[in-house]
């Protein structure tokens, strides 16, 4: 397998670790552990950079190619609405990611919850999905 071939798994693999990051960050929150979910958050955002970077330079070295899903039916329904839900929550989650992290890097404790709100369900959901899009692609069919 090329290097090229390897991205799609790597960026799996990259998502599931952010993934699991983000939900040990929640679970560190709820459980009053704050310095934790900080080092938790800050590791979920660095690994989603990393898997932005290698995201992107797939897209440059295949020239953008798209994968097509082999999937029929309503499997087939349900892979492209939650690829087209994918694709615009990413978009928009990145502001999101960085206003919620600029926030709690400057201490505005009550403006960053209000912000996490909304950003960690979108992040999580992004995440999964991610995940998710590679085994459709992938591993199941």
């Amino acid at each position: 397998m090329s290097f090229t071939e390897s991205l799609p798994t790597l960026n799996a693999c990259l998502n599931g670790t952010a993934t699991v990051l983000l939900t040990a960050g929640f679970i560190c929150i709820k459980t009053g552990r704050e310095r934790a979910h900080r080092a938790c958050m800050l590791s979920a955002f660095s690994v989603s950079v990393i898997f932005l970077f290698f995201y992107v330079l797939h897209k440059w070295l295949v020239q953008g190619v798209h994968t097509p899903f082999e999937g029929e039916g309503a499997w087939r329904s349900f892979y492209y609405a939650m690829l087209a839900s994918h694709i615009f929550l990413a978009m928009l989650i990145v502001p999101l990611i960085l206003t919620t992290l600029t926030l709690a890097i400057r201490g505005q404790r009550e403006r960053h919850r209000a912000w996490a709100r909304w950003t960690f369900p979108i992040w999580y959901y992004v995440s999964v999905t991610g995940v998710l899009v590679y085994c459709f692609l992938y591993l199941w069919w």
